[in-house]
């Protein structure tokens, strides 16, 4: 698989990653053999780079990578995790004592004494703005923790504050063809600027896939279910922000634009990586045969100037007023 590279750092990045938020909780039970067997399947199918968070599963997610990588020397992989949502979400605790005390549990989880790149995971709008806070990560870097460090945002007025910061290697962004804001403000600023862009929530939290009806129910214990309205965190986490009813109409619009040999995930995650600026992009995965199919989008024929003006088309008559104004 193709990789690219994030430009302040030199690190490298399989241009589609495995995100491990379903190896951790919220996505339904993904036992301990589900999640090897995922973790393997990506790293065969040329996965080199994993993002976690410590907040998933409360460490799960860390510690079942770690136990992957262990078994596994012969890999090549960038693991990224994320910070900062065990605490409560209030800027003063964006601090340095905090950062060593959430960066020493999360190498202890991931087994390493320094992380490849650790990211603040979605924190209050004005952290991004302080030079406390990237004083404190300045700090973790020169203390041998972390190898580099990036953030993680909800909006485009979030990721440009931290783009200007000279040290920050990567953003990562929800970005997909139902969230298409960030190609036209973050990415090509991301680009100048020498910053990588992960691209999280990449099929819309399934919608992209093309597999649910207005009458599927999903677990109680999955954010698809308590979380459709933001009442646990961010609602743009959910199916992107879009109502559930409105996504499953364009989503069977969208998987008609699929060409001969394309699955609709894979279109949504080829529609990425073709955005010039995008360094990889995260799907997640719940069994070793979603992994394989995710990163075979990889290797697929690259769209057609037709099908990606018929996306944009799409996303301009169902989606952009339900999402545009508010990330």
């Amino acid at each position: 698989m193709d990789e690219r590279t994030f430009d302040r750092t030199d690190q490298h990045a399989s241009v589609i990653g495995l995100g491990t938020w379903q190896l951790g909780a919220d996505w339904g039970d993904v036992d301990d053999k589900q999640a090897h067997a995922v973790l393997e399947a990506a790293a065969e199918s040329g996965v080199t780079f994993f993002d976690t968070a410590d907040v998933y599963g409360d460490g799960r997610s860390e510690q079942t990578i770690a136990a992957f990588l262990r078994g596994r020397p012969d890999l090549r992989v960038t693991v990224a995790t994320k910070m900062g949502r065990r605490a409560e979400q209030f800027p003063q605790n964006y601090v340095l004592e905090n950062f060593r005390a959430w960066n020493d549990r999360s190498r202890r989880n991931l087994g390493v004494d320094v992380i490849d790149l650790v990211q603040l995971h979605c924190p209050p709008t004005p952290v991004y703005s302080s030079d406390e806070v990237y004083d404190a990560l300045d700090t973790l870097v020169a203390e041998e923790r972390v190898a580099a460090y990036g953030v993680s945002v909800e909006t485009c007025e979030e990721a440009l504050a931290a783009i200007a910061r000279p040290h920050v290697a990567s953003v990562q962004i929800i970005l997909n063809p139902f969230r298409t804001k960030p190609l036209r403000e973050v990415v090509p600023a991301a680009r100048a600027a020498g910053v990588g862009i992960i691209a999280r929530v990449p099929l819309a939290s399934g919608l992209l896939s093309g597999k649910y009806t207005r009458d599927t129910v999903f677990a109680a214990d999955d954010h698809r279910t308590y979380n459709r309205h933001g009442e646990a965190f961010d609602q743009g986490e959910t199916f992107s922000g879009v109502d559930f009813a409105t996504g499953v109409e364009a989503a069977a619009e969208f998987a008609a634009l699929a060409p001969e040999g394309y699955t609709p995930a894979q279109l949504a995650l080829r529609w990425i990586i073709q955005q010039p600026g995008v360094t990889t992009v995260i799907p997640g995965a719940r069994s070793a045969e979603q992994a394989r199919s995710n990163a075979a989008a990889a290797r697929l024929p690259e769209l057609s100037p037709e099908t990606l003006a018929a996306v944009g088309d799409l996303y301009d008559r169902r989606v952009r007023d339900q999402v545009e104004g508010r990330w």
